[in-house]
């Protein structure tokens, strides 16, 4: 079975992020955007080694 190359189940979650950052850091500087960003993704990551056994 081939790979679909549209993930819906990935973009979807990826694509509402950037609208609720885009929504949420409209008062903020850059740095704190920059830094809200890459918190979010840290957690994101955690969250899915956590989920795929850390393998």
């Amino acid at each position: 079975m081939q790979p679909d190359l549209l993930r819906l189940d990935i973009l979807v979650p990826v694509l509402m992020y950037c609208a609720l950052l885009w929504w949420v850091g409209r008062g903020l500087s850059w740095t704190a955007k920059l830094a809200t960003a890459v918190v979010t993704l840290v957690l994101i990551v955690c969250v899915l080694l956590v989920e795929r056994g850390w393998r």
